[in-house]
C-alpha cells in the first residue's frame, strides 16, 4: 500500500508540475463567459444531407474564402498565399489579378468601379481596374487592426467592414476563441470623405457583415458566442445593437442577404464542441488547453453546413453534410442565379450548389 501511495503521489506530482508548465507557457489570457445553451438539432437545425450534391473545382486553390460574383458574372476570389483571382464555373485554371501579399478574406465592389477587399494583415484596401492597391485603413482610436475579416457596401459607397480581433491575428484564431476576450469592431468608412469610424464593438471575434435588402439594417456574426447581432443603420433603430439569432449550432462566419427570400445565408464553420462550451467559466483551463501541442487540441468535424435566418433572424432551413470528403468548413456563401457558392479558409477549391 505505501507503495501505490507513493506512486500515486508521484504520478500526481508530475502531473501537476505538467499543468503548470503549460499553464505559465500559454500566451493567452481568457476571459470567463457563459455559453449560451445549445439549440435542440429540430427544424431548421435538424441534421440532413440537403447539401449532396454539390459541383466542386480549382482544387489546386487553397483556402478560398473571399468569394464574390464580380458585375461580368465571373467569380473573385482571395486565397490563402495572397493571391486574388478570377475564374469560371468548372474551370481549374485561374486569372490571376493582383497579389496582396497578405490574406485577403472578403471583398466586393464598390460603387466607383474599385474592388474593396478587407486583407486580415494589410487593412482594408481598394483595387482599381489596373490593379493598384490603395491602403484605405489600417487601424482605428490607436489600436491597428489586427484580422480586418468582412465587409458590406451601400449602393451610395459607404463601407461597413469588421475587425475581428484587436489582440490574435488570423494565424491565432483558434486563440481568440479560447480567449474570448470580445476586443472585435464593426467599423465604418466613408471614401468620399475618408473618414473612418466606430459603429460598434465589444464582439467576441466580429466577423461575417451582410446588410439587409433595403439598407435600414447591419447582420453581423459574433463567431465566438454563436450569435448573430443586428445593427440599426435607420429610422429610430439607427446605431443600435440588438441580438438578432442567438443559440446558433456552429460557429457562425460570414453572413450574405439574399434577395430571394428575403433572408440571410450563415455560413455556419463547424457545430460547437460541447467539450468547448463546458469550459467557458473555466479560463484558467482555457489557458492550458491553448497551451497543448496542436494535435491534442479540439478538432472541428467535417461538417458542412449553411443556415438561413428570415429578416427577423428566425432559422427557416439549413443545407447539411457530415462526410470526412464533405466540402467544409465553409466560410462563405454567395447567392447567384439560383445557386449557391462556397468558399472556405481552409479547403481547396471552390464549391456551388444548386437550391431546390
Amino acid at each position: 500500500m505505501t507503495t501505490l501511495r507513493k506512486i500515486t503521489a508521484g504520478v500526481l506530482l508530475g502531473l501537476t508540475a505538467v499543468l503548470g508548465a503549460l499553464y505559465f507557457s500559454s500566451s493567452i489570457e481568457p476571459a470567463a463567459w457563459v455559453a449560451p445553451p445549445v439549440a435542440p438539432l429540430e427544424g431548421a437545425y435538424a441534421p440532413n444531407d440537403r447539401l449532396v450534391p454539390i459541383e466542386w473545382w480549382a482544387k489546386d486553390l487553397v483556402g478560398p474564402e473571399a468569394v464574390t460574383v464580380a458585375p461580368d458574372g465571373a467569380l473573385l476570389a482571395g486565397l490563402k498565399d495572397g493571391r486574388v483571382v478570377k475564374l469560371k464555373v468548372g474551370l481549374d485554371t485561374p486569372e490571376v489579378l493582383f497579389d496582396t501579399k497578405g490574406r485577403p478574406l472578403a471583398m466586393a465592389s464598390h460603387p466607383d468601379g474599385r474592388l474593396i477587399v478587407c486583407d486580415a494583415h494589410a487593412g482594408l484596401l481598394a483595387i482599381d481596374s489596373a490593379g493598384k492597391i490603395d491602403v484605405l485603413a489600417t487601424g482605428f482610436g490607436g489600436v491597428p487592426f489586427r484580422f480586418v475579416d468582412d465587409l458590406a457596401i451601400t449602393k451610395d459607397g459607404v463601407i461597413y467592414f469588421s475587425d475581428a480581433s484587436a489582440r490574435n491575428s488570423i494565424e491565432r484564431f483558434t486563440e481568440d476563441l479560447l480567449e474570448h476576450q470580445a476586443t472585435g469592431r464593426l467599423l465604418k468608412y466613408v471614401p468620399a470623405t475618408k473618414e473612418l469610424s466606430l459603429v460598434a464593438d465589444g464582439f467576441a471575434f466580429t466577423n461575417g457583415v451582410a446588410l439587409s435588402g433595403d439598407e435600414s439594417f447591419l447582420v453581423v456574426s459574433e463567431t465566438g458566442a454563436y450569435r448573430l447581432w443586428r445593427v440599426g443603420l435607420t429610422g429610430e433603430r439607427a446605431g443600435k445593437k440588438e441580438l438578432f439569432t442567438d443559440s446558433l449550432p456552429g460557429f457562425p462566419d460570414n453572413v450574405r442577404y439574399s434577395p430571394s427570400r428575403n433572408g440571410f445565408w450563415v455560413a455556419i464553420g463547424s457545430p460547437r464542441k460541447p467539450a468547448l462550451d463546458a469550459l467557458a467559466g473555466w479560463p484558467e483551463v482555457r489557458r492550458i488547453v491553448a497551451a497543448l501541442p496542436k494535435a491534442l487540441q479540439p478538432k472541428p468535424a467535417r461538417h458542412s453546413y449553411v443556415l438561413l435566418v428570415d429578416a427577423n433572424g428566425k432559422p427557416v432551413e439549413s443545407f447539411q453534410h457530415e462526410a470526412p470528403d464533405s466540402y467544409s468548413p465553409i466560410a462563405c456563401v454567395t447567392e447567384h442565379e439560383g445557386f449557391l457558392y462556397l468558399g472556405s479558409f481552409a479547403r481547396e477549391g471552390l464549391a456551388r450548389f444548386k437550391l431546390p
